[in-house]
């Protein structure tokens, strides 16, 4: 493997207390040296002048649709833009055809990433048997085929009952269940937000109370299991207050947001149709300053994207029809510094653990860091880079995004994956 010299950045590891302009040598996938002015001799330099030098993005939250979705999303595809967002490993989650509830699945996601030499891969395993919400999967064996995490996703965990064994199974592993909060009693047949946007297009709305309910659940479980849990992609006010006060009662308890539930309002869906649907939904402007405040504030540990790839002729159904989700890889790191770091509401340092140090540290591999002697997994960002999003032009298999055509501040220019350039930006 080449030896590669990254000279003249600004290298911000804040778990390693590194921020101010060092270089890096990588040899052997492994990072050799970090200090001012290296001369250490290297196959490839890379000019790194005026730009970020971070440790590997890591989105703990993406469908990769394979196997089983290959129209909407492969596992190549899906890595391709990951690497062009910045990532340098995800956590594809397990509501595949079959879902991902056996060890031998499992394998075969890594196994495929490893061929294909782009960003890592560390599987999320289904909770339940084909996520039915009946018997827990063997979470041993599935571990131990390299899952870091459990979930349903798609669907809640079923019952409290279910919640429970799952969590103190996990809790043996050293890892979290990581929830998607919906109760369908309350927001079955919903299509967007109880709101008057749902009224105004005539559909049935989701309530807050949905996520909220099934949160209270899930916190109060995990208390008496004295277990890790992980909320996903966390949407209401309430529900963020609910975590806020579980971390300072001491519970285990984590949460991420995505780029689409801190940017737009459920109003989105009036100018964007079924590009602005998912689950949970776009919810008020109240609750979106409520998730805008928890990141802030530090009650929201991960930043995650929640890449969910339709084909373009799914998302070309009527509204209620159309499936769930948009895409979010290659918007994810734009998005952030542009709302969140442009207009002063977090630290680029803080942006750093959001989504590195925490997502690492929230599945408990030895990344998020730049160490002597660590893995060589590294994100090269321009923070002042001003690019327009051109969903047709990206390395997704799909186009189902709302910010095609916005403008963003800042975006990746080189992704290194154990110790390979596996994206340079144009």
């Amino acid at each position: 493997m080449p030896s590669l010299l990254i000279k003249s950045g600004r290298v911000l590891s804040p778990e390693d207390g590194l921020d101010g302009a060092l270089d890096v040598l990588i040899e052997e996938g492994v990072i050799r040296a970090i200090g001012p002015d290296l001369t250490a001799r290297a196959d490839e330099t890379l000019d790194a002048a005026g730009q970020v030098v971070a440790p590997g993005f890591i989105d703990i939250h993406v469908h990769l649709r394979e196997p089983g979705g290959e129209a909407s999303e492969t596992i190549e595809t899906g890595l391709q833009a990951a690497v062009a967002g910045g990532f340098t490993a995800v956590c594809p989650m397990p509501n595949t055809k079959p879902i991902i509830d056996r060890p031998e699945l499992v394998r075969a996601q890594i196994d495929k990433a490893r061929q294909l030499g782009l960003a890592r891969v560390f599987p999320i395993a289904a909770v339940s048997m084909g996520s039915q919400g009946e018997s827990v999967v063997d979470m041993a064996r599935l571990v131990e085929a390299g899952a870091v995490g459990f979930s349903d996703d798609g669907r809640p965990v079923k019952t409290a009952g279910l919640m429970r064994r799952a969590l103190e199974q996990a809790k043996s592993l050293a890892v979290p269940i990581i929830d998607h909060c919906e109760d369908p009693s309350l927001s079955a047949s919903g299509v967007v937000n109880e709101g008057p946007v749902a009224k105004r297009l005539n559909v049935r709305g989701i309530p807050n109370s949905s996520e909220d309910v099934c949160a209270a659940r899930d916190l109060i479980v995990a208390e008496a299991a004295g277990a890790h849990l992980h909320v996903a992609h966390l949407s209401t006010a309430r529900a963020m207050e609910l975590v806020r006060v579980g971390k300072r009662r001491g519970i285990r308890v984590t949460c991420e947001v995505t780029p689409h539930h801190y940017t737009l309002t459920d109003d989105a869906v009036l100018e964007h149709g079924t590009r602005a649907k998912m689950n949970p939904p776009l919810r008020s402007a109240r609750d979106l300053e409520a998730v805008l405040a928890g990141i802030a504030d530090g009650t929201v540990d991960v930043l995650a994207t929640d890449h969910a790839p339709h084909a373009p002729e799914l998302k070309a159904k009527p509204l209620p029809e159309a499936p769930f989700g948009v895409i979010g890889l290659e918007t994810a790191l734009g998005l952030a510094l542009t709302q969140l770091v442009h207009t002063g509401r977090v630290s680029l340092a803080h942006l750093v653990v959001l989504m590195s140090t925490n997502p690492a540290r929230l599945i408990n591999q030895s990344l998020g860091r730049l160490r002597v002697g660590g893995p060589a997994d590294i994100t090269v960002f321009d923070p002042s880079l001003e690019w327009t999003y051109d969903a047709a032009a990206g390395r997704s298999k799909s186009r189902n995004s709302p910010f095609d055509g916005w403008k963003l501040k800042g975006a990746a220019t080189a992704t290194i994956a154990a110790g390979k350039i596996v994206y340079r930006r144009d």
